[in-house]
């Protein structure tokens, strides 16, 4: 028998479904970013005479453009693709450990926030990798973050390119925010 920490003996296991909602949601998250990086770079990759620099959805607001982050948020640290990995892989466990172990799986609102947060791990884990198959013209692989969706509200005012992993991320981050700051309910 294992031990549990000593704040949840008293606790139920988590239920099933939350595991698999868990799950479900991390996977068509994933899924998502996959997906819509693959056909987005497919139509605009690599950058030059071959293929538009951005396909505008709204004009001069909202439109397709390819980029690579070798860093993370902001394109902070570029070039220490290693180290976000490891922190990625940290992240991922911390949250597998914080719900399924800890317990914490019985909020259904912790288990979609941190399960769309896995999602974006997961998609942006997966370019760091280099699973992408991306290569510069020296043959090498590429170690970077696909980012694709460009909005600004001029050429001034434009924000870093970003994708749905981005997204997810932010939304889950989100959600935990609002579930650290306001009254809790009964969230089974």
């Amino acid at each position: 028998m294992t031990a549990r920490p000593p704040d949840t003996v008293d606790r139920p296991p988590v239920p099933r479904h939350r595991l698999l909602l868990f799950l479900a949601i991390a996977a068509v998250g994933l899924a998502a970013d996959l997906a819509s990086k693959h056909l987005v770079f497919a139509r605009l990759w690599p950058p030059g005479p071959d293929h538009p620099a951005v396909i505008w959805l709204w004009t001069g607001q909202i439109g397709l453009q390819v980029s690579l982050n070798e860093g993370a948020l902001f394109g902070i640290g570029q070039g220490l693709v290693p180290l976000f990995v490891v922190f990625s892989l940290l992240a991922g466990a911390g949250i597998v450990y914080w719900l399924f172990v800890l317990g914490e799986a019985h909020s259904l609102w912790l288990t979609v926030a941190l399960a769309a947060i896995m999602g974006g791990i997961l998609g942006n884990l997966y370019d760091r990798l280099g699973l992408h198959g991306l290569v510069r013209p020296d043959g090498s692989r590429i170690y970077a973050v696909r980012d694709w969706i460009l909005f600004q509200w001029d050429d001034s005012l434009r924000w870093p390119n970003f994708n749905l992993a981005d997204s997810l991320l932010v939304c889950g981050a989100v959600m935990l925010l609002l579930h650290a700051f306001l009254p809790q309910r009964n969230q089974g």
